[in-house]
């Protein structure tokens, strides 16, 4: 009889976290959820071993995981407060589990870690010189996750677009620009200059693919990254179209996203600040190439446009008829803004 393997999730109540964590155990995986107020955080229906702990904290973290094979690490200060002096921490915290348990890590990366001079095809190789903090702390996570395969630490690394999802959060470019959860939109706030392309990813094909390539575990080296091309819209009209769709409107209409109002809270809302730093990527059409991961597993995990929006819609209480979502905990999420 084959031994059940172990994964601890860090950031198991968000979306990434919460979709690789149900996607592994489909799979058989026992899931360790990691959670600063321990017992079943509320989500006693899910099936997890949920244990207190703080990803903050590395002793509680490398006490969690203890005899598990994987690390995901998929936690974040939520609203992005402190994000520049916390971010850092929590992952030294996994690296030293990861150490100490020979467990692989696994981390959901983005396009921040790209500055202008590797626009707008990026491969994994491509060079990584942000103009932003938040890139520049991006690009320090991957060294140190590189840097630690010299002393036996193997991570995998999967870049991807924009994340929504139907048990994503109001956090999200979708959740915080395009649509209001909790109401069925009779038109959408779209971030992007007219005809240029965006990229999202749909949270459910995300993990599917960390969970694919943990299943070719033989196959991966210590260090590895892949890039996935998700959804991509090439000028906005994508996306505002499987809104209306979903909505039951076919003429849904686009309206211009109030940059000018996140420019004047910026001074007093954190996450104002933040979406103001990314402006960048709604006036670019940056591009992933997942070239390589269509090599090694011969294809990417890709759900159907209209399906992922009407999912993602329903989850957030937007689609006719959807009942409005549950308050979100006060847990870290991993977000694409």
């Amino acid at each position: 009889m084959t031994e059940q393997k172990t994964a601890l999730i860090l950031g198991a109540t968000g979306g990434i976290g919460g979709e690789a964590a149900r996607a592994l155990k489909a799979r058989g995986w026992r899931i360790r959820a990691l959670h600063r107020k321990g017992g079943a955080a509320g989500h006693s229906g899910d099936g997890f071993e949920w244990v207190q702990g703080d990803a903050m904290n590395q002793a509680e973290v490398v006490a969690a995981a203890e005899g598990v094979s994987i690390i995901v690490h998929a936690v974040n200060p939520p609203g992005y407060r402190n994000w520049g002096k916390l971010v850092l921490p929590m992952l030294d915290s996994t690296i030293a589990a990861a150490k100490a348990s020979g467990a692989r890590i696994v981390f959901p990366g983005t396009v921040y870690n790209f500055g202008p001079d590797a626009w707008p095809s990026l491969r994994e190789d491509s060079p990584q010189n942000p103009r932003t903090r938040k890139g520049a702390l991006r690009v320090e996570m991957e060294r140190r996750l590189e840097a630690g395969a010299a002393s036996g630490v193997r991570a995998l690394i999967v870049r991807a677009g924009d994340f929504f999802g139907p048990r994503g959060t109001g956090n999200s470019w979708f959740g915080a620009a395009l649509v209001k959860p909790g109401k069925t939109p009779s038109s959408v706030s779209y971030p992007g200059r007219k005809g240029v392309g965006h990229q999202w990813a749909y949270l459910p094909d995300v993990a599917e693919t960390m969970v694919r390539l943990i299943e070719n575990e033989d196959r991966l080296a210590a260090f590895e990254v892949f890039h996935m091309d998700g959804h991509w819209d090439p000028d906005g009209a994508a996306m505002v179209g499987a809104i209306g769709r979903a909505c039951g409107a076919s003429n849904m209409k686009a309206t211009a996203f109030p940059w000018w109002a996140i420019v004047l809270a910026s001074p007093f809302v954190t996450l104002f600040r933040e979406m103001l730093e990314m402006r960048y990527l709604w006036r670019e059409p940056l591009r992933m190439d997942n070239s390589r991961l269509v090599a090694f597993l011969g294809e990417e995990p890709h759900t159907p446009l209209d399906e992922a929006v009407r999912e993602t819609l329903k989850g957030l209480g937007c689609a006719p008829n959807a009942a409005a979502p549950a308050p979100a905990s006060g847990a870290a999420t991993l977000r694409a803004i």
